[in-house]
């Protein structure tokens, strides 16, 4: 893997919910959320969002720097270690929609393809490093995005103005480009886990062709989430 040389990359955080299971058998260190699983979705619904999905050749490029920061294979979970999201599964979130009925994916689905149309295929760039809500105590590792992130944003309005119909109005926070590696709230070290992220991805070039959006479902249980997808629109426009 060739890693390009750029100057640091650097981009403004918030904060985000932290998921899932207590790791570890003591309590969490001072100052950080114990995980949570959260409650089973109400029966009928699934808990879905709208992403772009990362190419294969990036995603592998993705792992590597995802091992490089853990010091350790990140599909097996050890104390100390984050919650690295799966590799086949890499995106940009978009929207999350959370717990919605089964019968709105139909719609849902014709929301996509109205978003996608008369949009073009666009590059993306990844680049740079860092942590929500920042490097003391972070709760989500992320990798930034350097170029593309106007075209996301963008692409992001036309979904939101296709789901407002739907039930989901438009989000009363700014909207923030980034792609998650790992979940680290209540993690032992995690500081340290995002300073060696912020060192190894300051000068990294990961880019794709980002051609289609993509509604998935999440399945959580049994290891890290796993994601299904239900439709996909190509992004096909001039």
């Amino acid at each position: 893997m060739t890693w390009d040389r750029k100057p640091p990359v650097g981009m403004p955080g918030r904060g985000m919910p932290g998921r899932g299971p207590v790791v570890g058998s003591g309590l969490p260190e001072r100052g950080r959320r114990p995980f949570v699983r959260p409650p089973d979705d109400p029966p009928g619904t699934s808990r879905l969002f709208v992403a772009l999905p990362v190419a294969d050749e990036v995603r592998t490029d993705i792992a590597e720097l995802m091992t490089a920061v853990a010091g350790a294979p990140i599909d097996e979970r050890a104390f100390g270690q984050p919650r690295w999201v799966r590799v086949e599964g890499l995106h940009v979130t978009m929207r999350f929609l959370g717990a919605t009925p089964d019968e709105k994916q139909p719609a849902l689905a014709a929301a996509l393809r109205a978003a996608a149309a008369g949009a073009a295929p666009f590059e993306i760039t990844l680049s740079g490093g860092g942590a929500f809500p920042n490097a003391v105590r972070p709760r989500v590792l992320w990798i930034g995005i350097a170029e593309g992130a106007d075209r996301v944003e963008s692409l992001v309005h036309r979904l939101g103005v296709q789901l407002e119909p739907l039930g989901w109005p438009p989000e009363s926070r700014p909207f923030t480009p980034h792609l998650t590696l790992a979940r680290t709230d209540g993690v032992p070290g995690a500081d340290e886990r995002a300073k060696t992220l912020a060192e190894l991805a300051r000068d990294v070039r990961f880019s794709w062709s980002a051609d289609r959006i993509v509604l998935y479902r999440s399945i959580v249980g049994h290891g890290p989430t796993r994601y299904e997808v239900l439709a996909e629109a190509e992004l096909a426009g001039e």
